[in-house]
């Protein structure tokens, strides 16, 4: 009986995610495990009509797998959107489960820079919530379709300013919208933003 309701459960579980996947129109899933560097990851890509998909890596403690799958897919199907209306032509994401603050390695990233490499350059990974420019280095010894390097490497480094100016100029957006003029002096706004916070 237990192992009967154990591959129920197991049946309805991969319902659960093929489910997720077709009703967000993605083209693949992929799930990435190692046992020996503790590496749980998925990657996620929405769609390649336009290129190759490109999307940071978040490193984040989930609740359970399943919250992980939805973050990825949502956040895949977004990147599209969000590549597609600045001409970017890209769009994916990828999630790794684990805490930022104490389960990072190298070889931990090492590893998902193999699983982003079979992908052939049909993802490119780059710096997200819970990941550095130090990471993207690891990732980058196994891999070319990584971006945000250090600039010591070349690469563009951090990309958190970059964002940040980003909000400011949708806050000035919003503004200008709500009161006539951009200047946001003597306004109150109110931003939901996750800051990244990375040890050095």
């Amino acid at each position: 009986m237990i192992e009967v309701k154990e591959m129920k459960e197991t049946i309805a579980t991969a319902n659960s995610v093929f489910s997720q996947v077709t009703e967000m129109k993605h083209e693949q899933v992929v799930f990435c495990y190692d046992h020996e560097t503790g590496l749980k990851a998925i990657i996620a890509i929405h769609n390649t009509n336009l290129g190759p998909a490109l999307g940071g890596t978040r490193m984040w403690m989930y609740q359970n797998e399943n919250d992980a799958l939805t973050d990825v897919l949502r956040l895949s199907r977004g990147m599209t959107y969000k590549a597609a209306i600045s001409g970017l032509n890209r769009g994916g994401k990828a999630v790794i489960i684990g805490d930022s603050k104490k389960d990072k390695t190298e070889a931990l990233f090492r590893k998902f820079g193999q699983y982003v490499n079979s992908l052939s350059g049909r993802y490119i990974t780059a710096e997200d919530v819970g990941t550095s420019t130090k990471d993207m280095e690891y990732i980058s010894k196994e891999t070319k379709h990584v971006t945000g390097l250090p600039e010591s490497m070349g690469g563009s480094g951090d990309p958190s300013p970059v964002t940040a100016y980003g909000v400011y100029m949708g806050m000035k957006a919003s503004a200008k919208e709500v009161w006539g003029n951009d200047s946001l002096s003597g306004k109150k706004c109110v931003c939901r933003v996750q800051v990244m916070l990375e040890a050095t």
